[in-house]
């Protein structure tokens, strides 16, 4: 069974759509093994993004994690990294298929209203990012 991470980032907790999105994770047949609202200090957020350290949206987007809360969650399913990706949409809200998350909520390409892990070694590093063995629940 596979495991992702998806945060539904800043502007998506003040839009409100927190259980929208979290719905259309469930409604798609994945189930949340772990979750938690917090609020990531810039420094965080850094760390976080590491892997976009020399790119130049680093900056703007480790400030915008750390504008307010966000919710971290561990979805479980088949084949659930390909099929969140699909849910969320197009990285850029304008190129997103219609229903998706991002096509739906998101008004630019950093305030896109969720991330997802991006491949089987993103989601490795990610998930304890947030949460430890612990707070994973098996299904």
């Amino acid at each position: 069974m596979e495991r992702t991470l998806s945060i539904v980032k800043p502007d998506g907790v003040k839009k409100n759509v927190i259980g929208e999105v979290i719905s259309r994770f469930e409604k798609s047949g994945f189930k949340v093994v772990a979750i938690k609202m917090l609020a990531l200090s810039r420094q965080e957020a850094e760390g976080f993004y590491i892997v976009h350290k020399d790119r130049p949206f680093y900056g703007s987007l480790t400030t915008f994690m750390s504008d307010g809360p966000i919710v971290a969650m561990v979805l479980e399913g088949d084949g659930v990294i390909d099929k969140v990706r699909t849910i969320m949409g197009a990285t850029n809200y304008k190129d997103a298929a219609p229903g998706t998350i991002r096509a739906d909520f998101a008004t630019d390409i950093e305030r896109n209203v969720v991330h997802g892990s991006d491949s089987a070694a993103s989601a490795t590093f990610e998930i304890p990012y947030f949460f430890s063995a612990l707070e994973l629940f098996q299904s």
